[in-house]
Order: C-alpha cells, then structure tokens, then sequence
C-alpha cells in the first residue's frame, strides 16, 4: 500500500467546519494560477470584492459564498507546503 500523506488536506477541516453551509468546493486553474472556493452550490453571487491582498470575495444577499484566490501558488501559504 503506497504511503499517503494527508496533513495538508487536514487543514481543510477546520475551514469546512467554519463555513456557514459546512460545504467547500475547490478548484484550480494551474495556466491562470487561480485557486477558486465556494461555500454554496449553486451560488449565484449579487456583489463581490477585491481586496488588497488579491482575493475576491463573492457575495450572495450579503452573505460569503466563495472566494477566488488570484496568483495561488505564489502565497506563502502554498509555499510552505512546497
């Protein structure tokens, strides 16, 4: 049996057990370096923004239902588990 390593796919616990659904959707876009999130599905976002940081925080009826991280790989996050 082949040795899986599961640490970073622990980490998502504590940020699905946090979201208001208790769901999470993720994607990659590897050419666009894009790392979408979403809480909700469907999600129909009404408002969104952009924040210093480069993440896009999409809305729906004042509610977080997604966020996209632009330039992914490049966080120190992403980094630290190169």
């Amino acid at each position: 049996m082949a040795k899986v390593i599961t640490s970073p796919y622990e980490r998502l616990i504590t940020a699905v057990t946090r979201t208001p659904e208790k769901y999470l959707w993720s994607s990659y876009d590897a050419e666009a370096d894009v790392l979408y999130v979403n809480f909700k599905k469907p999600s129909h976002a009404d408002d969104s923004e952009l924040t210093d940081d480069d993440i896009i925080i999409r809305y729906e009826q004042g509610e977080i239902i997604g966020m996209t991280f632009l330039n992914a790989s490049k966080r120190p996050a992403a980094q630290a588990d190169s």
